[in-house]
């Protein structure tokens, strides 16, 4: 079930963003906190979590602000993968801008990331920059 984050749900996203990250990191991609700021995230912004009877397999963090749409993070734990959540996740961000009044929704993964950045195209989303490590995707909510 996919659900508004809670405080009470930080540490069990905390995990599964670290878990979901793992890989990249021990490939020496340098990213940077990914699971920081969760408290705040839930305080001031849109989190949502994929629950499983209590069980936080993965979550996503969507920041409206100054007129803009920003998916600021998306994770599912690995053992979890594969199952149709990120998509789900992904689509619940969409349908929040949308309802909110954006016209369109970006994101920022980084360029070593190339299985994510072929999983967010084959959604939709196209590439707008690439700037050192950084790469902007965007995607219409038209």
């Amino acid at each position: 079930m996919i659900r508004p984050a809670t405080l009470a749900d930080v540490d069990g996203l905390k995990a599964a963003i670290v878990a979901a990250y793992a890989p990249f990191a021990e490939q020496g991609i340098g990213l940077p906190p990914v699971a920081e700021g969760l408290e705040d995230d839930v305080q001031n912004n849109h989190v949502w979590v994929a629950d499983d009877s209590g069980i936080i397999l993965g979550g996503v963090v969507l920041v409206l602000k100054d007129g803009h749409a920003h998916l600021a993070n998306l994770a599912v734990h690995p053992d979890w993968a594969g199952q149709g959540l990120g998509r789900d996740l992904i689509d619940t961000v969409l349908h929040a801008a949308k309802a909110a009044g954006h016209e369109n929704i970006v994101l920022t993964t980084h360029v070593d990331m190339a299985a994510t950045i072929a999983f967010y195209a084959k959604l939709g989303w196209t590439e707008l920059w690439r700037e050192d490590d950084k790469v902007r995707m965007t995607t219409s909510l038209l």
